[in-house]
């Protein structure tokens, strides 16, 4: 047995069955020789991206891999792990290395080196003996506390060198350990939770994660509380709830959101960083904070905790359910003025943006689009994205999300064009859903070949280009070159490039058809065929509350 078959056999004993890669690489064949399926991206950065993807509907379990060779393999790559390690997704990277004799001597890149800063974990496979230890490691860190991705070199040389069996036969899957919090501590902070005039719960991503959106639901529902989600959590709490503010992040937040967070006396962050960053939900004022996440990294970080709470997310929040219902006795809180109010703040900002979401005009705007598609889609039978840029300022405030993973939020490192390749690793996670994305035309320009490799590896995900033929979001940015060189013009016709490719597609101009051609593309999507619609649209640039507490 060779070093590298032994990966491949302890891949498939983590339950590891796709790997989205790119060649050259020994990891390719030895994992077909296994059983395991190669997806082949047309560039490492997408390939990154159906590992994401894959993790985060799956929270991990079990995680997203993907192997790249070495040198410009491994160079392209970086930007999709970037993105990964900063929402931590916690994925596995199996880069091929350049052989002992060569390695870390200049000019040859380095993986384990230049990787340390974007990974929980870098570590090379030295001798073929040590293939167990480093995984074991590499799947243990990736997946514990705040999970990232981990980086596992393998040298050439010592992938094709003989190993012994038994590093296999002796591999048991790696069990992560999972804390709660000290129980003085919740019963203290849940005493100022009760005690709170205007309380809110954030929703960040650890409660995805960790599974917890029944706990989330039961928590809001005992004390009243009104709830918003981060991007990245976006999906952790149902939007149809009548507790739900939406989302909040980005640069942009539903109004709801915006009220309520402003309004709030007590801020209850749940499995959140509570990062201070241009894509968070950045909290204005002076607010009481109760913290909970799972690595105490975060707390202090960027706001002063008031009660720092350090445990996974639904453990937490069973304690703070238990501790509620022990404090609250047989009383039960009325929440009517409370889900009232949200009703009330919600019709009348949606009705701000009435004439946007209906709006008839052509080229069509984009929260029609927006719009029509929540109309068309039922949002518990889809897992959504945006891209970065405009996409991501028009759906995240706008779009209703169903239950956990019905949408993926992306973005504190937001690289264009990584949407597609999340929802192509979300369609292999959960083939019975309709996976969107969401892309404007300078996303696709970055990745958009690789819908060829939906098409090809029999992924019928749908990809929506909002083409305003400009980097509209780059308006005030780029004001004086665009006036003197025309810098935001772009072109092209996706539509007819996605023909191309092999995929189903329209080009929709007509803002009547949108719904119609959603319905179509969905049904080629259930056939087992890629599809791709293009809809014109205008160069809009108005965004609910556009980075309003950025300064906070």
């Amino acid at each position: 047995m060779r070093t590298v078959d032994a990966v491949a056999e302890i891949l498939k004993r983590e339950n590891i069955h796709i790997l989205p890669s790119f060649p050259t690489t020994l990891v390719i064949e030895a994992a077909a020789a296994a059983g395991i399926k190669p997806i082949i991206c047309r560039q490492e950065r997408v390939g990154v991206g159906i590992a994401d993807g894959w993790s985060r509907v799956r929270n991990g379990q079990p995680a997203g891999v993907f192997a790249m060779q070495y040198g410009p393999g491994a160079e392209n790559a970086y930007a999709g792990v970037a993105t990964a390690y900063s929402d931590a997704v916690p994925i596995l990277l199996l880069p091929l290395g350049h052989p002992l004799e060569r390695d870390r001597v200049f000019p040859n890149f380095s993986s384990v080196r230049s990787y340390e800063s974007i990974t929980k974990f870098a570590e090379q496979i030295n001798q073929p003996a040590r293939v167990g230890d480093t995984l074991r490691r590499a799947f243990a860190q990736m997946r514990s506390g705040r999970p990232g991705p981990a980086l596992v070199e393998i040298p050439i040389d010592v992938g094709n060198a003989e190993v012994d069996p038994a590093v296999v036969e002796n591999y048991r899957p790696v069990k992560i350990a999972k804390a709660q919090a000290n129980p003085e501590e919740v019963m203290t902070a849940a005493k100022a939770l009760l005690a709170a005039g205007r309380p809110v719960i954030q929703a960040g991503q650890g409660v995805l994660y960790a599974e917890a959106t029944p706990e989330l639901i039961e928590l809001a529902e005992l004390v009243q509380a009104p709830v918003y989600s981060t991007l990245a959590g976006k999906s952790a709490f149902p939007e149809s709830h009548p507790l739900a503010l939406g989302s909040a992040g980005g640069g942009a937040m539903s109004g709801t959101a915006y009220h309520f967070l402003k309004e709030a006396d007590l801020v209850f962050a749940a499995g959140s960083s509570l990062s201070r960053h241009g894509m968070s939900t950045n909290i204005p004022g002076r607010k009481v904070i109760i913290h909970n996440t799972a690595d105490t990294i975060d707390h202090n970080k960027s706001y002063y905790a008031d009660f720092p709470i350090l445990g996974d997310a639904k453990l937490v929040l069973r304690q703070f359910v238990d501790a509620c219902r022990e404090l609250l006795g047989l009383q039960s809180r009325d929440g009517a003025a409370v889900r009232a109010e949200i009703a009330k703040i919600r019709d009348a900002w949606q009705q701000q943006w009435l004439a946007k979401l209906t709006s008839n005009d052509m080229p069509i705007n984009p929260y029609r689009v927006i719009a029509d598609f929540m109309q068309a889609v039922d949002p518990d039978t889809a897992i959504v994205t945006h891209d970065s840029g405009s996409p991501r300022y028009q759906m995240m405030p706008f779009y209703r999300a169903g239950g956990p993973r019905s949408y993926v939020g992306w973005g504190k490192s937001h690289q264009l064009g990584t949407g597609l390749g999340l929802m192509m690793g979300a369609k292999l996670a959960a083939p019975d859903k309709f996976c969107v994305n969401f892309m404007g035309d300078a996303a696709f320009g970055m990745t958009g070949l690789d819908f060829e490799t939906a098409v090809r590896s029999g992924l019928p995900i749908l990809t929506i280009v909002l083409n305003n033929n400009s980097m509209a979001v780059e308006t005030e940015h780029m004001k004086k070159s665009h006036d003197m060189f025309r810098t935001r013009d772009l072109l092209g016709n996706y539509a007819d490039m996605a023909k191309a490719m092999g995929g189903w597609s329209e080009r929709v101009c007509d803002p009547a058809q949108i719904k119609d051609a959603i319905e179509r593309a969905r049904r080629v999507t259930e056939s087992g065929r890629a599809a791709l619609l293009e809809f014109v649209t205008a160069q809009e640039n108005t965004v609910s509350h556009q980075l309003a507490f950025r300064n906070a």
